[in-house]
């Protein structure tokens, strides 16, 4: 029986604060992010000598000591990680406590029965000895727990004539990899305090190798179709015609896998092994090269992309090492290879040089996503009665829905941000806490997240604005509440899917976002609203003297500011828009004329000059805890085009991929003041919308 329970030990966190330097005094941070221990654990040994003499050895991750309450009558002792404590018992039955203290004195606690036994110990079931399903070659021993007078014991593995003893807590898994497969002897041996021990012999235990995937590579991320080159992969549009065992007079075998309907490419033997794609590609439009390789063995392999007409010794390679027994994913930047002189205009094969067996899915060139989704930006359940309910039809709430009560008593769960990336990425963020179930293995309420659903998941969305669906990718990723799924509703966080898939419909200018899932039983229902930041919208200069303005100081204009004809003398540049669009995406709106400058050929109103003509496809971020914006995208800009982070242009040609204000809002949102040091000095902007 285990039992956890939170605790900020007061005592201990003053204790290690007083002994800090008073340079550590002046940063505490560290206390923002701490957390208790985690995977608290404890071996329980005892001596079978009739003595009762325990040792208990507890482990746990980011605990720095260990309080042990017995569980009799005597005093609890404390001990440094890494330690053990030894304890002399009666026989009879203890709960014994463990409190795992991390630095800073938050723990956790830890709960294991025992029984102390002389007499000798007998098995109940008999012990559990099973190959792991996905680890090759590996057996795991489970001794359950219905035995009885005794406390642990040990398994014994031989091979090749050396023996290794593993031990555990009755209850507890051990596990054993072995070099190769085949027929073994594995022993038990169970102990309590009693001088006799009782024995378990498994003489002809076959021990078998996983030489096959048995789950698919990871889920791939949706993308737009202009933003990737697919040679093979179920999960986008391929190159057709692709001959993925074109004969080059290899002894490779090539076989065509298939895993549950999910296509892979198989080649044993291998020692090399080529692909002929359809049609040669230009691919120096893409950014990264994409492959997934599995392999029953850790292993190197030569990957070769091959432009056309290339000469032997002119070939450029990446090698994929790969570890055994899993999906491998390899993410490789195209400049890796252009870097080595490598055309990249004209790809036609793949070339795989190497040794053993492997299995390969998703090969495909692509670059970020080249605009931004409408659904960029980031989202919260709406505030209101409903905004997440289930019921038997699609959109309905027959069977439950949220109360408007429920804003204020789950407001754990109605501040979660759901954030849509313009790179194509999504994230959960619940800031440290969120509405938590007992599916979860914790009481029901506002507490910390729990894994995978805790934001740690690197995930991805894809939304198909033709379908109205929305795929979030990434094992823990969701929207609404982490239980449903395509099919189902979650029993342990540890099933959860690698993607789920919602209906969508877009509102209120794109800005509410209803979305539908059926789970199988019936459909949930999730309103989210987006969070938009205050820089969203249309603004101008504002039509006054000093609009636009720079000095040797921050805020200041000593050095120049315009006056208040320019308002009407340089109509062409107030009338300019910087449009801020909720989904993530800037844009410089000339209207065919602005103001134009000596560096850009000559002065005065006129055509705008490229990069600075609104053609860029631009986003921006905003940064409420800086106080900053940045435009992205070269030429986007704010105000005037000839200041940037560090300097002045003096020719177009030289404008930067992005530029950073710091921004401040007064007048009810209204007016955007931005300041821009430059080098020499300060810019100042005031925008109005």
């Amino acid at each position: 029986m285990k039992v956890f329970k939170y605790i900020l030990n007061a005592i201990l966190l003053i204790a290690v604060l007083w002994s800090c330097s008073n340079d550590e005094m002046n940063n505490l941070d560290f206390t923002k992010s701490a957390v208790a221990p985690t995977n608290v654990e404890a071996l329980f040994t005892i001596t079978q000598d009739n003595t009762g003499l325990v040792s208990i050895a507890p482990s746990a991750e980011g605990a720095v000591a260990y309080d042990i309450n017995f569980g009799d009558t005597s005093a609890s002792a404390t001990i440094k990680a890494g330690k053990k404590a030894s304890h002399v018992y009666a026989e009879g039955s203890y709960t014994v406590g463990i409190a795992a203290k991390g630095i800073t004195g938050l723990t956790t606690e830890y709960a294991k029965e025992i029984v102390v036994s002389f007499q000798a110990p007998e098995f109940g079931t008999d012990p559990i000895i099973a190959n792991d399903a996905a680890k090759s070659k590996q057996v795991n021993v489970t001794v359950p727990n219905d035995t009885k007078f005794a406390m642990f014991y040990d398994a014994y593995f031989v091979e090749n004539g050396v023996e290794t003893v593993l031990t555990a807590n009755v209850g507890d898994k051990v596990s054993y990899t072995y070099a190769n497969p085949g027929t073994y002897t594995i022993k038990v041996v169970l102990k309590g305090g009693a001088i006799a021990t009782t024995e378990y012999v498994v003489t002809d235990f076959e021990v078998t190798e996983i030489l096959q995937p048995i789950k698919s590579a990871p889920a791939q991320p949706g993308r737009q179709a202009t933003d990737y080159i697919s040679i093979f992969s179920d999960s986008y549009t391929n190159v057709a015609g692709s001959d993925f065992n074109p004969y080059w007079w290899q002894n490779t075998i090539y076989t065509a896998f298939s895993l549950n309907g999910d296509a892979m490419l198989q080649y044993s033997n291998l020692n090399y092994q080529g692909i002929q794609i359809g049609a040669a590609q230009n691919v120096s439009g893409m950014e990264t090269l994409h492959i997934d390789v599995w392999s029953a063995t850790a292993n190197t392999i030569e990957f070769y992309p091959l432009p056309v007409g290339i000469a032997a010794e002119n070939e450029k390679f990446f090698a994929l090492t790969l570890l055994a027994d899993q999906w491998n994913s390899f993410d490789i930047p195209l400049s890796y290879f252009s870097d080595l002189g490598l055309a990249l205009d004209n790809i036609h094969q793949f070339k795989f040089v190497g040794a053993g067996s492997i299995f390969v899915d998703n090969i495909y060139f692509y670059k970020a996503p080249s605009a931004p989704s409408v659904l960029s930006g980031t989202w919260k359940l709406a505030p209101e009665a409903n905004a997440f309910k289930v019921g038997p039809t699609y959109g309905s709430g027959d069977w439950w829905g949220n109360s408007a009560g429920d804003v204020t008593a789950r407001a754990c769960l109605f501040d979660d941000k759901y954030v849509f990336a313009n790179d194509g990425s999504f994230k959960n963020v619940m800031d440290g806490s969120t509405w938590v179930e007992a599916w979860q293995g914790v009481s029901e309420g506002c507490g910390t997240p729990v894994a995978p659903h805790n934001g740690s998941a690197a995930a991805s969305f894809y939304y198909d604005e033709v379908s109205g669906k929305l795929t979030v990718t990434g094992k823990g990723a969701y929207l609404g509440i982490s239980k449903p799924y395509n099919g189902g509703e979650l029993a342990s966080p540890s099933n959860a899917p690698d993607s789920i898939t919602y209906d969508v419909v877009l509102s209120d200018n794109d800005n509410t976002m209803t979305l539908s899932l059926y789970y199988g039983a019936g459909f949930w229902t999730f309103k989210l609203v987006r969070d938009v930041p205050p820089v969203v919208g249309n603004w101008k200069l504002a039509p006054e003297a000093y609009a636009f303005m720079v000095g040797d100081s921050y805020g200041s204009g000593n050095w120049w500011g315009n006056s208040a004809d320019d308002v009407t003398g340089r109509a062409c540049l107030f009338d300019d828009e910087y449009i801020f669009s909720a989904n993530g995406s800037f844009k410089n709106e000339l209207g065919g004329s602005t103001w134009i400058e000596t560096w850009q050929g000559t002065e005065g109103c006129g055509t705008p000059v490229a990069p600075h003509d609104g053609s860029t496809l631009a986003t921006y971020s905003y940064d409420a805890t800086a106080g900053t914006v940045t435009v992205i995208g070269t030429g986007a800009y704010l105000g005037i085009p000839k200041p940037y982070n560090g300097g002045e242009l003096s020719d177009p040609a030289n404008a930067p991929g992005s530029i950073t204000y710091d921004a401040t809002f007064s007048d009810g949102g209204n007016t955007m003041t931005l300041v821009l040091y430059y080098g020499a000095g300060y810019w100042t902007f005031k925008l109005v919308k």
